[in-house]
């Protein structure tokens, strides 16, 4: 599912990026190739950040 439509990130090249070790939206575009624009999605990517990380600490 595409999750930042002005950059066409998808849910998995999120996910990847988290795995990865992005802990930030900011990581996570940059990780991506890309940068924010509208800034729309920031709030799901930060949630997707979040649930990464406690993932990671399980």
């Amino acid at each position: 599912m595409v999750i930042c439509l002005c950059n066409v990130l998808t849910h998995q090249q999120i996910a990847a990026a988290v795995a990865a070790g992005a802990d930030r939206p900011h990581d996570v575009y940059a990780a991506c190739g890309c940068q924010a624009q509208c800034g729309c999605c920031t709030r799901t990517i930060l949630e997707m950040v979040r649930a990464g990380a406690g993932a990671a600490t399980r």
